[in-house]
C-alpha cells in the first residue's frame, strides 16, 4: 500500500509585485521520505518552504499537512512540523540548554520534558551549558536541528542545513538527518543546491528551477542513473539548461 502523504502542495504559486517566484508547485512527500528540494540559489526553494510553513501567504494553491488544509487552521496543521529556515538564530548570550528550554516552553510540557533527551540525540549535551556565542557554525546547525525536533514533529523542514560547513561538519549533519529519519521515523524536506549531498541522503529528489518543480527522481531512478554511467548532476544540467563554468 502506498505510504501516506505527510505533505502535499497543489498548484502552489507565489508572486511578488506581479512577478511569479513560485509557480504551480505540486509536492508530494510520503511518510518516511528524506525529500531533497534541489535547485540553484534563487530557484525558489526557500520561498516554497516559507509558504509551507506559513511565513508567506500563497498567491494561489493549497497546502495539505496530514490531509489538513493549512490555511483553514494553520496553527493546528503546523503542530506536527519542525523547521530550520535560513541561518539559525539563537539568544547568543544564553546557553544551548536555555535556548532549548525557552523554545520548549512555547510548545508545552511534553517538549519541556524532552530538552535533555534531544540534546543527547543531537550529541550536544557536552556543550549544553556553554553560551551559544561560543559555538562553531556546525554546533549551531546541530542545535538548530535539535530545536526543530523538540516538539517531536512528523515532518522536519531544513533549508540548506550544510551551507557554510567544512567537509567534517557536512558529514556530521548528514549523519544526524539519517539518524532522525531511520531511528526516530521522521520525514524530512531538505533544500540544497549541492547535488552530491542530495544523492547521499535523499530517497526522493525534486528539481526546482525558476520557481517550478520540473522533475522528481526516486531513489531507484538515481541508482539506475549511476549504473548506466549517468548521474544526478548530468540530469540536473540537462533539465535546467545550465552550463558549469570551469576556471
Amino acid at each position: 500500500m502506498e505510504n501516506k502523504y505527510v505533505l502535499r502542495t497543489v498548484d502552489l504559486k507565489k508572486e511578488f509585485g506581479g512577478r511569479p517566484v513560485v509557480s504551480d508547485v505540486n509536492l508530494k512527500v510520503r511518510e518516511g521520505d528524506v525529500y531533497g528540494l534541489l535547485g540553484l540559489n534563487g530557484a525558489g526553494k526557500t520561498t516554497t518552504l516559507k509558504l509551507i510553513l506559513g511565513f508567506l501567504n500563497p498567491t494561489s494553491g493549497n497546502i495539505f499537512i496530514r490531509d489538513q488544509l493549512i490555511h483553514r487552521d494553520r496553527n493546528a496543521g503546523l503542530k506536527c512540523v519542525g523547521a530550520m529556515i535560513e541561518s539559525p538564530a539563537f539568544y547568543e548570550n544564553l546557553s544551548g540548554r536555555k535556548n532549548f528550554q525557552l523554545m520548549a516552553g512555547l510548545y508545552g510540557e511534553k517538549a519541556v520534558r524532552r530538552v535533555d533527551t534531544v540534546l543527547g540525540v543531537v550529541e550536544m549535551e557536552w556543550a549544553a551549558d556553554k553560551k551559544v556565542r561560543e559555538y562553531s557554525l556546525g554546533m549551531k546547525q546541530r542545535l538548530a536541528i535539535g530545536r526543530a525536533f523538540l516538539n517531536d514533529p512528523d515532518l522536519i523542514i531544513l533549508d540548506e542545513p550544510t551551507n557554510g560547513l567544512d567537509p567534517y561538519g557536512m558529514k556530521a549533519i548528514r549523519e544526524l538527518i539519517l539518524k532522525l529519519a531511520r531511528e526516530y521515523g521522521k520525514t524530512f524536506i531538505v533544500s540544497t543546491h549541492l547535488l552530491n549531498e542530495a544523492e547521499m541522503i535523499c530517497n526522493t529528489v525534486g528539481i526546482i528551477h525558476n520557481g517550478r518543480l520540473i522533475r522528481e527522481f526516486s531513489q531507484e531512478e538515481m541508482r539506475k542513473m549511476k549504473s548506466s554511467g549517468s548521474s544526478l548532476e548530468d540530469e540536473f544540467l540537462s533539465l535546467t539548461g545550465e552550463e558549469r563554468m570551469y576556471v
